[in-house]
């Protein structure tokens, strides 16, 4: 089939369901994963063909993006801060405002000029947030949680890949083992933030395919991880550490306030590309 003909098909099954641009985007990047051709091929060459197993694929998922399956699930791999990770059902899709979230580690890394660090992400999902923290800071000793063992294998899986070495832990921040029980100089973690009484704002692309574990919080207690995540760093980060949040937008005057009372100094809140409160950084 002509390559041109594939690319009409999309519009025509999917322009009800998403944006004429998002479709082109669903199309090139398969075109591109599947086939290795850049996007400008259907330019130079308008008359390419695929065969039939060539064309399986795209088929294959397009049946999968009109069911509102994330793209990247259906690729099966993201690129995060220019790191190739695998995803899938178990683990969230890393976003860019985690990837500023690392950034600003990094800017702390820089100021502090420690030597090795030690490191703990917490809620590490696919290992985004260490893995970046790992490759950028080679003489780090990262830690990296989660309650979750499918999210883990994958973690695992993706530092193997990635060539760094992280210590991975399955733990419930809620209630930490021993084995996390060291002196840190930098905590980081994107904990679920969204409130149940938010699902309505959500994708139904997020809703029904990422994992609910590490999205949903109740609305009686959306400050949950927060609080917990912030008195296990009462215990264990050194003295002049650092702690960085990626926070639920609507809540970060009272995510601020709740760390305040904890007495942490320097609180700071930051706004994210999109000029949304999304990211605290609190000294100790």
């Amino acid at each position: 089939m002509l390559l041109a003909e594939i690319k009409r098909i999309f519009h025509q099954e999917l322009d009800a369901l998403y944006p004429d641009t998002e479709v082109d985007a669903f199309f090139y990047r398969m075109l591109e994963h599947y086939t290795g051709f850049e996007r400008f091929v259907l330019v130079v060459q308008p008359e390419v063909t695929l065969s039939k197993e060539e064309e399986q694929p795209f088929f294959e998922g397009l049946s999968r993006l009109k069911k509102e399956e994330p793209l990247q699930y259906i690729l099966g791999q993201v690129l995060f801060k220019d790191i190739n990770l695998q995803v899938n059902k178990h683990v969230l899709i890393p976003r860019p405002e985690t990837e500023e979230l690392v950034d600003w580690v990094l800017e702390e890394w820089d100021a502090t000029s420690l030597v090795s660090p030690v490191v703990l992400d917490i809620g590490t999902g696919s290992g985004c947030i260490a893995i970046a923290l790992s490759k950028a800071l080679p003489k780090a000793k990262v830690f990296a949680s989660d309650i979750s063992k499918k999210a883990l294998d994958v973690a695992e899986k993706n530092a193997r890949l990635n060539a760094v070495d992280i210590t991975f832990v399955r733990s419930d921040i809620l209630k930490p083992q021993a084995i996390l029980m060291r002196e840190l100089d930098i905590i980081v973690s994107n904990p679920p933030y969204v409130r149940e009484s938010e699902k309505r704002e959500i994708w139904n692309n997020v809703k029904k395919y990422e994992p609910e574990l590490a999205l949903f919080v109740p609305d009686k207690d959306p400050l949950l991880y927060y609080k917990a995540i912030a008195a296990f760093a009462h215990n264990y980060l050194k003295t002049g550490g650092s702690l960085f949040l990626e926070i639920n937008q609507y809540l970060g005057k009272e995510t601020v306030a709740m760390l305040e009372i904890l007495n942490f100094g320097g609180v700071e809140l930051k706004k994210d590309i999109f000029g949304k409160n999304r990211m605290i950084k609190v000294s100790k």
